[in-house]
């Protein structure tokens, strides 16, 4: 029977510290109130910090369904904020002009008025805050700050287990087969991995999703008994130097020792020295060229533990 994995069950199970989570929480409280979101009247305007938020999201217009994805809200909650902002005219919604199924929302010239003040504001709010530091804690708060970010990322990221032949597995393989031709030409389509090769008993495809987005995926395929090779493992741009291509390449590790794959193989072409270097931290050694893939100028190799170990 083909080993299956859900995007929670494919992650080993850790336990959270409690510790932890009271941190979290606690650094939650002190900020939102430090920023004044529990206020009705955020940054002093007249309007709860939800409906200051969306009118910022919207900028020069967008649909509630974008809306809805960007900000992961309830579609009556958004729809009852877009009203509201309506009748304070704040926005218009309308109808779009080529789809009619999709409500478009836009700023009115007061909307406009609106936003540029609330940006003024939020800005010397934070000017504010920022003040009682130095020049050496203010630059230490906005590094940590940007850790967290890119952390909380990571952590809203989920990995899938998809068909090879899935849309989204297909549309992240088609820009993987784009980036490489445009960093070192040649690269098609046709030297993509098969759909069949990483599905069913043959092999594993996952994808990440951030926000319902695709942003990226990997392949394994079986070479021969208990030898797997990894293909196209692959981040968008966007969501790069976050710590998900490693995420991806845990996947596709227990996905291969449940198969009971003891060796990984890879190869990779030598313009892509930042792959070289995440594949030699994670355990990956080169090894003598094992097939004759024309863009490979280098192979690695991993022996993996067994499942459970």
């Amino acid at each position: 029977m083909e080993p299956t994995q859900s995007p929670r069950s494919a992650r080993p199970a850790e336990r959270v510290a409690a510790e932890q989570v009271a941190d979290f929480r606690r650094f939650n409280r002190y900020f939102t109130r430090r920023i004044g979101a529990l206020d009705d009247h955020f940054l002093g305007q007249d309007r709860p910090l939800g409906e200051a938020r969306l009118l910022f999201e919207i900028g020069d217009g967008a649909s509630l369904r974008a809306l809805r994805g960007r900000l992961g809200l309830d579609a009556g909650y958004l729809s009852r904020m877009a009203k509201s902002l309506e009748a304070q005219g704040m926005v218009r919604v309308s109808v779009h002009p080529d789809d009619n199924r999709l409500r478009m929302v836009e700023p009115t010239p007061a909307g406009r008025v609106e936003l540029q003040e609330q940006n003024r504001r939020a800005d010397a709010l934070t000017a504010d805050l920022l003040t009682g530091l130095d020049e050496a804690q203010r630059a230490e708060l906005t590094a940590a700050m940007a850790t967290a970010r890119r952390l909380l990322r990571l952590a809203g990221i989920t990995v899938e287990h998809v068909e090879g032949a899935a849309p989204d597995a297909r549309a992240c393989l088609a820009a993987y087969a784009a980036e490489l031709t445009a960093r070192f030409g040649g690269f098609t389509a046709s030297d993509l991995v098969g759909p069949a090769e990483v599905s069913g008993a043959r092999g594993a495809f996952f994808v990440a999703y951030e926000e319902g987005r695709a942003v990226g995926c990997g392949g394994l395929r079986t070479l021969e008994p208990g030898v797997g090779e990894l293909k196209h493992v692959w981040v968008h741009p966007d969501a790069r130097r976050l710590g998900l291509a490693r995420r991806l390449l845990g996947h596709l590790e227990r996905a291969a020792a449940a198969r009971g794959l003891n060796v990984l193989r890879l190869d990779t072409n030598a313009e892509l020295t930042e792959a070289r270097a995440m594949y030699r931290v994670c355990g990956y050694r080169e090894i003598p060229a094992y097939g004759n893939h024309t863009y490979a100028d280098h192979w690695f190799e991993k022996r993996l533990s067994p499942p459970g170990r």
